[in-house]
């Protein structure tokens, strides 16, 4: 049987990058409480390509 949960896959992407205009995209992808979290993420991520540790947000 197949699981029936309320855990869905977000994808998480950088909003400092998006917003310099350097090319390249730094994402991340995780899950969620759909029923809990009704709001979208936003997580601290590393972004190898900036080289810091940024504020990363859910897109779609």
């Amino acid at each position: 049987m197949a699981k029936k949960g309320n855990r869905v896959q977000v994808i998480m992407e950088c909003t400092e990058h998006k917003n310099s205009g350097q090319p390249g995209t730094s994402r991340y992808i995780t899950t969620k409480n759909k029923k809990t979290t009704t709001e979208r993420l936003e997580l601290k991520k590393y972004n190898p390509i900036l080289k810091r540790v940024t504020v990363h947000k859910e897109i779609k």
